[in-house]
């Protein structure tokens, strides 16, 4: 398979816990979340607030992110039109008249790759867009914003070069402008939105500037994102210096000087999965009194959400109840029933389509609390007859190739490891022939150097499937808040060949880190990397390696637990 770097020299020593410890600190200093920069994002600030901190700066993230073959984004052009319309528009935005530069050749080179992608022999329909959030509103609103610029141009280019004249996009087949003159008709007409339409705002920029029925959280985000409130708010410069918006946006350019990430904040979704990750794999770790209760303070009768902005949803939900419940703090939850349909759970009301994810996670929620309260509050025979039916759905969406997909993330590695693990602690026994084809899956499809990955091998992929392998192993067993390695002798061994997978998947954790230029696999409005989350599954896989390899191998000493 390809994807696969060549590593030289001894694997550098790393304090797991020492490193988990620093982690979990970070996520108080850092409350907003460690998100990566998206080129999407980046690229409407572009575009709607030149006037703002680091508009060169942002420029100059877009001319680096782009790709030799013109694109921006994933390999693939499905992921990859939505940061690629992104960032052609906003460099056509800045283009001036008789110059030929930098900026100019770029959005010369993205149009001609959109142009192929949209009016060539091969053009892209929907079925080959990925379910990321809002993207049938986010491409026909860009195709839109390229042709009036074309219009504005008129069919001269700026410079020398392939032009596309009289020429015009088209968007995908199967895709519309219908909803998004829906939304706009309603802001004229001085109505509301759903709170989860608020996080792709920017998608009407002119209905939403300054819209009345619009009003920013208390951190000065709609939505949680930079784009939305920077259509709402307008050029920041005529903003006054007490804008809580402007404040917003001054603070969110800081983390990467100038380029921005698609969600910010990411608060409690972020200390939800790194705590949960980490205490899980049975690294020693005492969690600050505050971040608990702040978890705690953030859950109420309908869920939580990801951070002030954004819509309470099942996944947040369910990840901030099952870390409660790893670290002693063990809630009630019961608020996940707001989300409850008839075979399984939505992520939010009115969902249009459903998650692997999210349901492995509200499986662990209610696994979790019924396995470490000793007096359970409220309806217990109700809370048992949701793990079975969570737990009986996931078995049925089971790949026939042992996999799982989701639409949260573009890895089947994530789906599968949330899912397999899920089904293995709180599945029941007629659960394990679903994680025995997951594991199966799992080995098969590692790579030569180690790691596992969709379109190369990658950390946080193999993260993944090294925690998949060794904590569905016989003498891994949750107990109380944690997985234990009971017992590594010779009756609780896993078979020979999977232990050499995981020490092999661990060999390349140590010596190929998480590198920044590893693709991003989380979906939101274009592809995303949670820093602290990935490191947080990084550290889990090592120390659960150290666990198991420690006793097979004298030699270990890259790590220590």
């Amino acid at each position: 398979m390809s994807g696969e770097r060549a590593v030289t020299g001894p694997a550098p020593v790393l304090d797991v816990t020492a490193e988990a410890h620093e982690l979990v600190a970070g996520l108080l200093t850092e409350p907003w979340g460690q998100v990566s920069p998206s080129v999407y994002e980046t690229g409407r600030l572009v575009a709607l607030s030149p006037g703002l901190t680091g508009h060169d700066q942002r420029i100059g993230y877009l001319l680096r992110a782009q790709r030799p073959d013109g694109a921006w984004g994933s390999p693939e052009p499905g992921y990859a039109l939505v940061p690629t319309l992104s960032a052609t528009d906003a460099l056509l935005a800045t283009l001036r008249p008789g110059a030929l530069g930098p900026v100019d050749v770029a959005a010369t080179v993205g149009l001609r790759v959109l142009f192929r992608w949209l009016r060539g022999p091969a053009a892209l329909t929907r079925a080959d867009l990925p379910d990321l959030p809002a993207i049938e509103l986010i491409v026909p609103s860009l195709v839109r914003s390229i042709n009036r610029r074309l219009d504005a141009m008129g069919d001269t280019p700026p410079g020398e070069g392939w032009w596309p004249g009289s020429e015009r996009l088209l968007c995908p087949a199967g895709v519309d402008g219908a909803p998004l003159d829906m939304i706009s008709a309603r802001l004229a007409a001085g109505g509301d939105l759903p709170r989860k339409l608020l996080h792709a705002l920017e998608v009407v920029p002119d209905a939403a500037r300054g819209h009345r029925t619009v009003r920013p959280e208390t951190t000065g985000t709609v939505g949680a994102s930079p784009a939305a409130t920077a259509a709402w708010l307008g050029d920041p410069g005529a903003a006054p210096p007490g804008s809580p918006a402007r404040r917003f946006l001054e603070e969110a350019v800081r983390p990467h000087d100038g380029p921005v990430p698609c969600g910010l904040p990411v608060t409690v979704f972020e200390r939800g999965w790194v705590l949960s990750w980490l205490v899980r794999a049975g690294i020693d770790l005492t969690p600050p009194p505050e971040l608990l209760d702040d978890l705690v303070a953030t859950l109420g009768p309908a869920g939580t959400a990801a951070a002030a902005g954004l819509p309470r949803d099942a996944d947040t939900t369910a990840g901030a109840l099952y870390a409660l419940a790893l670290t002693g703090r063990p809630q009630p939850p019961d608020s996940l029933w707001e989300f409850e349909l008839d075979t399984h759970f939505c992520t939010w009301p009115g969902e249009d389509g459903d998650s692997i994810t999210t349901n492995a996670h509200v499986l662990e929620a209610f696994g979790q609390y019924a396995r470490v309260q000793r007096r359970p509050e409220g309806d217990t025979a109700r809370r048992a007859a949701t793990i079975a039916k969570v737990a009986a759905w996931l078995r049925e969406r089971q790949r026939a190739d042992g996999s799982w997909h989701d639409r949260w993330h573009a890895s089947p590695y994530y789906a599968t490891a949330c899912a397999a693990l899920a089904l293995h602690a709180f599945g029941g026994p007629e659960s394990a022939g679903a994680v025995e084809r997951a594991v199966r899956w799992t080995l098969a499809t590692q790579r030569a150097d180690g790691s596992w990955g969709r379109w190369g091998g990658t950390a946080e992929e193999t993260a993944y499937a090294v925690q998949l392998l060794l904590l569905t192993r016989p003498g891994a067993a949750p107990v109380g808040g944690a997985y234990v390695i009971l017992n590594t002798g010779p009756a609780n061994r896993p078979e020979p060949g999977l232990l050499k997978a995981a020490e092999r998947g661990c060999d390349h954790l140590m010596r190929v880190p998480a590198d920044p230029d590893d693709p991003a696999l989380w979906h939101d409005k274009d592809l995303y990397r949670p820093a602290a989350i990935v490191r947080a599954a990084m550290l889990a896989a090592l120390h659960l390696g150290h666990r198991w390899l420690g006793a097979r191998r004298s030699d270990l000493t890259g790590w220590n637990a």
